[in-house]
């Protein structure tokens, strides 16, 4: 497949020579527009002004954005109002305006963000697989691309995050009507801004992306890009390139650019989200030259980081032309980019938050931190005490009436943005000492980077810290593009089955006959193929391993099934050697039930567990991965705290309510339009699934997913739901491993077991009563403790030998305490150590302080070598006690066991102590003022 842009250099001359079948002339003709070509891109243009030589690129007109100060549009229209009156135009011309799909694009499996308002229906709307939501339609649809992110606050006119107004129409060839689109777009221009015919010119291009391609219709006014009417017409195969079976409208729309332009204001934050622009100018107290600004803007475009290959000229002609020297124009643009930036990454954060994403440090989630840590930076920099979370609070307020789910969730966005200032904050902290060491050798861009990709520290908190020893470092000015960059997502394909595919063409998919009811296990089928050990049937009830969940097994005529995977939409099914099956051979079929109810239990349970953490921990919680075995399974979830003991607890016993309440368990098979008009793009949770009809396992009220997996038929089918432990397995996803059915069971009465040897244990210290609740008991005793409920009983069994131990150096008899229950004997086991531990270093400390006073009488030459009769650990801490406090000195302790402890504040002592036991026919070693080692004395007296 060609390049893009090779497509697009192709196609374009073949486009230009004939426009009238492929562009709407007979609109632009009948609208009085003429055609031309322009001297300086040689693209040809439409406009009705007869003296007009160049196109209105501003790149060839050179006029800038000649709109601001001075738009041609006769309606004045707020961000707000913009969508409003489009979609009120457009509902009357025939299309149906439908909600924004999640910026998270879980449902596309080509991209992790939606980048524009086409990607919401790729790829299966565009082709042909599946029905459009509706047809014609428009779309506001937010999108994400991080490409432009140091551009932002400095141009006046980039964004990170943005909405693409989109019109889309899908139909037949027969059925495409290009010049009715066409003027269905220049009433937009012409009514719904008011602009005359003389402000519009249309440019002629071409279009290429995702193997499509077309003719396209750019339409711009006083230098200002509005908009691009694609008509993906084409697409490229590997016998050549072939018209669509489906024509494709993809008009994408800058509704941030339509605002600006029509309401003529300096920059293009002013017009997408003025009120929080002007209550942060308040609250920062930056102050705007408004005839400084008046001069700047005109050549910000100059600043473009993406198209200048050397920006300190760039700096240097952009001052020029203003009339001010570089750096009296980067302190009045630089603070006032940094409230810009704020500004627009909350809004951004907002989004994106709100449909699922999080910060971390891997995947997408580090393209947000790193958005979160910009704008942080510049709050860090100037001191303005920005409260980030109460920023998009104010975006989610003035958005309400086109976004309204904003504000349904923002105080999940909230919680998450605090979590995320706090971690900042933390790094801030660490950061300090890191710098430490770089201000011995300097750093670069390279270090500059790395710091930030593989620790966090914005380069901004390095260059703070520079200044203040006098030192000066240059940061980048595409510095976040390049980290972008380094993190842009990587397409991973993973097959599951067995090595290289089967030659299955021409074998017919398989039908499925689990889809409805987990119970069938027998049932007849034809062999439709054999391949060695490998057969496919016409039908089969037997489930390949898939979603997470391990396969079944069984026995077809007898012979075993030890393996079952699917290659495309055909399940293959892998016998036992010598099965002896042949083609066009009718066979019984017998699946394992006890396993396949095993799994069953296990898939709806993780359903059912998803649903409960999402209601104890938040909105924000999607699935990021799931396996399911017989015996146990895990969640991964994607949640940005520590997930607390109660919060476990919680999310078990409300799984368990939710199984207890015994609800009947849909199970469909239905177009994937209609999926998500009914239940919403929240479906999937497993991420991307392909085809036109989706399975859709809904447990009402509950869950909602598209899954293929085996389900049970009622909620009480799957028994006690049980967490095991919870562990974060990387930034951002935790995984709770958990079982159900018969494996729950198991676990309550391993629980039973452990909940005994804990009060044997707690018993030694506590008298007390406690219920026959294991799971209650045991998840009390781990709060105590802040343990994982695993590991309470090596807990109880450490503290209470380390108490003994205490009690016998001590000399001190330890009454046994009445308390109420297993919790409190819990705390008071736990207060007895920590006083144990305390009263005994307290005496070890006056201990240690007559033991260096009895050293010291033995100092010559600044050196002390003595046998002791200690422990190493007391030997160490003397050691330390006496070098720290008398750092001329250099000892060696030697004890009855052999075991050598040295320290020096003046030399490596690690080379005396490792001499020593050498000789001695030991070792030893160390790093440092401490060395330690062993001698091997009887082998030194045998040796001897």
């Amino acid at each position: 497949m060609k390049p893009d842009k090779e497509i697009k250099k192709e196609f374009r001359p073949k486009f230009w020579v004939d426009p009238d079948k492929y562009y709407a002339t007979s609109v632009l003709k009948e609208e009085g527009f003429a055609r031309k070509i322009c001297p300086k891109c040689k693209k040809p243009f439409w406009s009705t002004d007869s003296e007009r030589k160049v196109c209105g690129d501003p790149a060839c007109s050179g006029e800038g954005f000649a709109f601001i100060g001075n738009t041609p549009a006769k309606r004045k229209l707020g961000y707000v109002d913009v969508w409003l009156e489009f979609s009120k135009m457009f509902r009357r011309l025939g299309y149906t305006p439908i909600k924004r799909y999640p910026v998270v694009a879980r449902w596309n499996p080509t991209m992790e963000y939606t980048n524009s308002s086409i990607a919401a229906f790729q790829p299966y709307v565009i082709s042909g697989e599946v029905e459009p939501p509706a047809n014609p339609l428009v779309i506001p649809q937010f999108c994400l691309r991080f490409n432009d992110i140091d551009n932002v606050g400095i141009t006046q006119s980039h964004h990170t995050g943005f909405v693409m107004i989109g019109q889309h129409m899908f139909v037949k060839p027969e059925k495409w009507d290009q010049n009715r689109i066409f003027r269905d777009i220049y009433t937009w221009l012409n009514k719904g801004l008011g602009l005359g015919k003389d402000d519009i010119i249309f440019h002629e291009d071409a279009w290429a992306g995702g193997g499509n391609f077309g003719p396209c219709m750019e339409f711009f006014s006083r230098g200002c890009e509005l908009g691009n009417q694609v008509y993906m017409l084409y697409e490229q195969t590997p016998s050549g390139n072939k018209e669509l079976g489906i024509k494709v409208l993809d008009m994408g729309m800058g509704h941030e650019r339509n605002a600006w332009f029509s309401q003529g204001c300096e920059t293009i934050y002013d017009a997408a989200f003025p009120d929080v622009v002007s209550k942060l100018i308040a609250k920062t107290g930056v102050k705007i030259d408004k005839h400084l600004m008046k001069k700047y803007i005109p050549h910000a475009s100059l600043l473009n980081i993406d198209e200048t290959d050397d920006i300190e000229k760039a700096w240097k002609t952009v001052a020029k032309n203003v009339g001010i020297d570089v750096k009296e124009l980067r302190d009045f643009i630089l603070p006032l980019s940094g409230v810009y930036s704020i500004a627009e990454h909350a809004r951004t954060l907002l989004f994106a938050l709100t449909d699922g994403g999080l910060p971390s440090n891997v995947g997408g989630g580090y393209n947000l931190r790193m958005l979160a840590r910009r704008a942080m930076s510049f709050d860090t920099e100037y001191g303005w005490c920005v409260d980030f979370a109460k920023v998009c609070e104010w975006h989610a307020s003035y958005l309400k009436p086109i976004f309204p789910e904003l504000s349904e969730n923002i105080d999940d966005v909230v919680k998450i943005l605090e979590v995320e200032r706090s971690k900042y904050e933390s790094t801030r902290v660490n950061s300090v000492r890191i710098v430490a060491d770089l201000l011995k050798k300097g750093v670069d861009e390279r270090e500059l980077l790395k710091l930030y990709d593989s620790q966090g520290i914005p380069p901004e908190i390095i260059k703070e810290e520079f200044e203040k020893h006098g030192k000066k470092i240059k940061i980048p000015d595409d510095f976040y593009s390049k980290v972008s960059g380094m993190h842009e997502k990587q397409k991973q394909i993973a097959e599951t089955g067995a090595g290289e595919k089967l030659p299955l063409s021409g074998t017919e998919d398989t039908k499925i006959l689990y889809y409805n009811d987990y119970r069938i296990s027998d049932f007849e089928a034809k062999v439709m193929k054999v391949v060695g050990e490998n057969v496919v049937l016409d039908q089969t009830a037997f489930y390949p391993t898939s979603g997470g969940q391990l396969h079944d097994i069984g026995k077809i005529n007898d012979k075993n099934v030890i393996e079952i995977f699917k290659q495309g939409s055909i399940i293959v099914h892998k016998m036992e050697p010598h099965h002896g099956l042949k083609e066009g051979q009718t066979v019984s079929c017998a699946i394992d039930k006890r396993r396949r109810l095993k799994l069953s239990q296990q898939h709806t349970a993780t359903h059912i567990l998803n649903a409960a953490a999402r209601e104890v921990l938040g909105r924000h919680v999607n699935q990021a991965g799931a396996k399911k075995t017989e015996d146990k399974s895990h969640l991964d979830i994607t949640h940005y705290l520590p997930i607390t003991n109660d919060e476990i607890k919680k999310m078990e016993e409300l799984a368990n309510r939710m199984a207890a309440k015994g609800i009947t368990i849909e199970k469909l098979l239905i177009p994937r339009n209609e999926a998500e008009k009914r239940f919403g793009m929240r479906i999937y949770q497993g991420g991307a699934v392909p085809g036109k009809l989706l399975r859709i396992v809904n447990v009402p009220g509950i869950d909602v997913e598209a899954c293929g997996g085996t389900h049970l038929n009622n909620t009480k089918e799957v028994g006690k739901i049980k967490i095991l432990k919870v562990t974060k397995i990387q930034d951002g996803i935790d995984r709770i491993e958990f079982t159900a059915g018969e494996g729950a069971k198991k676990v309550g009465d391993m629980e039973a077991a452990m909940l005994n040897d804990v009060v044997k244990g707690l018993q030694r210290f506590a008298s007390f009563k406690h219920d026959k609740n294991p799971s209650k008991n045991l998840r009390d005793c781990a709060n105590v403790f802040s343990v994982s409920v695993d590991q309470v009983g090596k807990t109880i069994e450490k503290f209470s030998e380390e108490i003994s131990t205490y009690g016998k150096k001590l000399d001190k008899k330890i009454a046994i305490k009445h308390v109420k229950d297993t919790k409190e004997a819990c705390e008071h086991v736990f207060a007895l150590y920590k006083t144990m531990k305390k009263n005994y270093e307290n005496l070890t400390n006056e201990k240690a302080g007559s033991e260096i006073d009895a050293f010291l009488q033995k100092v010559k030459n600044n050196e002390i070598f003595e046998s002791v009769d200690m422990e190493r650990k007391e030997m160490i801490q003397l050691c330390d006690s006496l070098v720290s406090k008398h750092p001329e000195i250099t000892v060696i302790l030697v004890n009855r066991q052999g075991e050598v402890v040295g320290a020096s504040e003046r030399k490596d002592i690690s080379k005396e102590v490792r001499r020593l036991c050498e000789r001695c026919c030991g070792s030893g070693g160390g790093k440092g003022r401490m060395a330690q080692g062993k001698l091997d004395i009887a082998k030194f007296e045998r040796e001897k």
